[in-house]
């Protein structure tokens, strides 16, 4: 006669919890389906997606640069700039916070909490909010999209930088402060030389969403390429679409594989 083996229950309970985890998650997604509308397809569903795919093969060259007025190459460097003024100025103002977040920069587990739990309502408000009420408060346009993408990005970079800054190896800070370094004296040749190559790192990936999120900003009014895509949408110039879309896709392309190159580089 057989022995069962010792490890039969803990086969038994991996399977309960394998089949547990499985019914939960089909019933979150049937709970998903369910609360989502479905009114079926309409009519001219097909003639619109055809004309669409028509405007988005055949672009409209003609709109790459116009001398007298708004075109793709105009609106792909507000975007950029957009970009790149709001990862600086987040990149910059987010380093108080992430020292403040920091568990071993404080002796006081209260005070980085409450650094995190701010960090954490500053990534609760989407950029699209944010530039909403920026455009509310200083009129719509470029500055409304930085100051939006400005102060949203601080929540992002503040908590990976703070990551950065708990991840560091501590004994050049006990060294240094064991030599009698002062305070200043530890951040600045133990603790920055040892993150900066991370903070580098993080602030060219957030440039990279940055720059898709400054695209879409512009469709609500603060300023890039996004505010003539809306205004083609709008009047279905689909081959406009097209093009404005193909400058989108070459832009992040060309940043994305700058910034890794960048990035491999620096870490």
């Amino acid at each position: 006669m057989t022995k069962p083996s010792a490890n039969t229950p803990s086969r038994y309970g991996g399977r309960i919890r394998f089949w547990l985890v499985a019914l939960i998650l089909l019933v979150i997604y049937i709970w998903s389906f369910s609360g989502v509308p479905f009114e079926g397809i309409k009519e001219t569903a097909g003639q619109i997606t055809v004309s669409i795919l028509k405007g988005l093969f055949h672009p409209d060259w003609s709109f790459v640069y116009i001398p007298e007025g708004e075109d793709l190459l105009r609106g792909s460097l507000d975007t950029l700039a957009i970009s790149v003024l709001g990862t600086f100025i987040s990149a910059i103002l987010c380093v108080p916070f992430a020292f403040w977040a920091a568990n071993n920069m404080s002796r006081f587990k209260a005070f980085s909490g409450a650094g995190k739990v701010v960090l954490s309502v500053i990534r609760t408000f989407p950029e699209l909010v944010m530039a909403i009420l920026f455009i509310k408060a200083v009129g719509p346009g470029a500055y409304a999209g930085v100051l939006a993408l400005g102060l949203h990005s601080i929540g992002m970079l503040g908590k990976l930088f703070s990551e950065a800054v708990e991840n560091m190896d501590l004994g050049p800070t006990e060294a240094l402060t064991a030599c009698g370094g002062n305070r200043l004296q530890v951040l600045w040749f133990a603790v920055i030389p040892q993150v900066l190559p991370d903070f580098f790192s993080f602030s060219l990936y957030r440039f990279e969403i940055n720059v898709r999120s400054a695209a879409i900003l512009g469709m609500i009014g603060a300023g890039g390429i996004g505010t003539p895509l809306i205004f083609a949408l709008e009047a279905r110039a689909w081959n406009r679409v097209g093009i404005i879309l193909l400058g989108i896709i070459v832009m992040v392309t060309l940043i994305d594989l700058i910034s890794s190159y960048i990035r491999k580089r620096i870490v």
